[in-house]
């Protein structure tokens, strides 16, 4: 079931519902990320992004990985790349089988921007590609960048953004940063700035920087209109967690077995997420249905 982004978020746009977009750099999270949304008969889009695919996650490895898990299952899965900015890397992605790319020109002027994302979406659903891109900037935690209101996303701009490049998803910048907030902190988001966006355009949006973001705002993200969140420094702490409990239990435990608790504490944390942003339940028939939602 390895689906364009598309199909996911326009289903979640209409029924206010959010979608989970786990950055996922080798086969134990994905495997507990897609089998979490077995379980919770919901969508999941997994992806990384280019400093990832260099690292660890290499594309030529991940996605043949991702293929096989998402037809083994009965939930939609969608592909995505993460933060693309250079053309042939975003290129190579969609020449591979990624369902989505992201162009991010957030940081470039307003009309680089617009002409960059233009390219990168046409390019993308000639091959069948959906595509998501930026408007405002979502910056860094450890800069407080989430506090700089200059780098919100205008509404006065957005229609002519999403007019203007034709993308499926926009990213938007109302509150939240990459990475990880000190210690005790919880964002504060602009959800009247939500509003607006969602009223004006009435498409799929999306919240970069999920991570630490607290469930009470991630809930009205959700029912103001965000449709997917992006999540990776909490999924990478719910791996680390349980690894050192698992070390904890047995100081002789051996590899294999952290890997098996790592993704064990990734899946419980990804099933939980998916309860709070509603997308639990969303492909079953009936009963069950309103079951996966209490």
């Amino acid at each position: 079931m390895l689906v364009s982004m598309k199909a996911i978020l326009d289903d979640a746009n209409r029924n206010y519902y959010g979608v989970m977009a786990m950055n996922s750099i080798n086969i134990e999270m994905a495997r507990a990320g897609i089998m979490a949304a077995e379980e919770e008969h919901s969508p999941i889009i997994m992806q990384f992004g280019p400093g990832q695919m260099k690292n660890h996650a290499h594309a030529e490895e991940m996605l043949p990985v991702i293929k096989e898990l998402a037809a083994r299952v009965h939930v939609p899965v969608a592909l995505n790349l993460d933060h693309g900015s250079d053309f042939y890397t975003i290129a190579d992605c969609i020449n591979r089988g990624f369902t989505n790319v992201m162009y991010d020109g957030s940081s470039l002027p307003y009309e680089e921007n617009v002409k960059r994302t233009a390219i990168i979406t046409a390019l993308a659903h000639g091959m069948g590609c959906s595509v998501e891109g930026e408007l405002g900037h979502v910056g860094q935690a450890d800069h407080e960048d989430d506090a700089d209101t200059d780098l919100y996303t205008d509404p006065d701009l957005a229609m002519d953004f999403v007019e203007k490049t034709g993308i499926d998803a926009l990213a938007v910048a109302i509150g939240t940063a990459h990475g990880a907030y000190p210690k005790g902190k919880i964002p504060k988001l602009d959800f009247e700035r939500l509003h607006l966006l969602k009223e004006t355009l009435n498409m799929p949006l999306v919240l970069h920087g999920g991570s630490g973001s607290g469930e009470e705002n991630l809930r009205k993200a959700v029912a103001g209109g965000i449709n997917k969140i992006n999540v990776c420094t909490d999924a990478f702490e719910a791996g680390k967690r349980a690894m050192l409990m698992e070390i904890g239990k047995n100081p002789e435990t051996d590899y294999m077995h952290l890997c098996m608790a790592a993704e064990a504490g990734i899946k419980q944390f990804v099933k939980d997420y998916m309860k709070v942003i509603g997308s639990s339940g969303r492909y079953i028939y009936g009963a069950a249905k309103q079951a996966g939602n209490e």
